[in-house]
């Protein structure tokens, strides 16, 4: 037993100052903030219309549009970093398949962009 618990004793230092560390940083930010945000700071600034608002109320959609284009880009270069971490040991045939999934990204782009969707009037 003695054996076990010495096996996890940096697992729970590792966990008791995480714990504590985000206990200082709630602590600090409780005593430290300003409590007296202007008008600009309290406003809507997500999706464009206010959150206490008529449910049925007309919005702009191009928000999502390009929130949702982003998720897919930001996802789509996520697989970039395994693949240039293990590019020495990759075959030619992994090579090639990576330039594929950039080209169609690529050509993606350049059709969003070609049809406004990163436009914001």
């Amino acid at each position: 037993m003695d054996h076990l618990l010495r096996d996890y004793l940096p697992i729970l230092i590792f966990l008791a100052m995480a714990v504590a560390l985000g206990l200082i940083l709630i602590l600090a930010a409780a005593v430290i903030a300003v409590r007296n945000p202007d008008p600009e700071k309290v406003s809507a600034y997500e999706c464009g219309f206010n959150a206490f608002d008529d449910a049925r109320m007309k919005f702009d959609v191009r928000f999502y549009l390009v929130s949702i284009l982003f998720i897919i880009f930001d996802l789509e270069v996520a697989f970039l970093f395994p693949w240039a971490v293990a590019f020495g040991a990759l075959s030619t045939v992994a090579f090639w398949a990576m330039m594929i999934f950039l080209a169609v990204l690529t050509v993606g782009f350049a059709y969003e962009w070609k049809k406004g969707a990163l436009e914001w009037e």
